[in-house]
């Protein structure tokens, strides 16, 4: 599983919100220079977030966008999912996966990658943006991304 710049950037502008949120909107011209990502990728990657309603657009000169959500209550796994779509390291074990393959019942392997798999998802899923943001404290201090 490679996680694609989609997913990654996603990561980073709701890292970015919730580190400089307050009351204020973040316009997303502010999380691009930050962020050295183009304003125009990351419009695509906000119109997901706001469709999803992990975040939401206040309009205007003072516009920007705010967290929907706290950040502990935003999962990495949410934003990966939600972007990425599954997160399974091959066909076969997703849970979207009708019949599987004809060699289910007989493949070793499938038991590595429901391995990966459970571990993938056990990591993002207990991993909450607000981790992401202490995390952030820790390694820089109070120093704005």
């Amino acid at each position: 599983m490679k996680i694609s710049t989609k997913g990654r950037y996603a990561l980073r502008l709701m890292l970015d919100l919730a580190v400089n949120a307050s009351e204020e909107p973040v316009s997303l011209k502010s999380v691009a220079q930050r962020q050295g990502i183009s304003d125009k990728y990351l419009e695509q990657i906000i119109s997901i977030l706001n469709r999803a309603g992990y975040v939401k657009s206040i309009r205007g000169a003072q516009g920007g966008y705010l967290l929907r959500r706290r950040p502990e209550d935003i999962t990495v796994g949410m934003i990966l999912r939600l972007t990425e779509g599954s997160l399974s390291p091959v066909p076969c074990i997703e849970e979207s996966a009708d019949a599987g393959c004809s060699r289910q019942e007989s493949c070793v392997t499938m038991i590595l990658w429901k391995k990966i798999y459970e571990s993938v998802s056990n990591v993002v899923d207990q991993t909450t943006l607000q981790d992401l943001v202490d995390w952030q404290r820790e390694k820089n201090g109070n120093y704005v991304i």
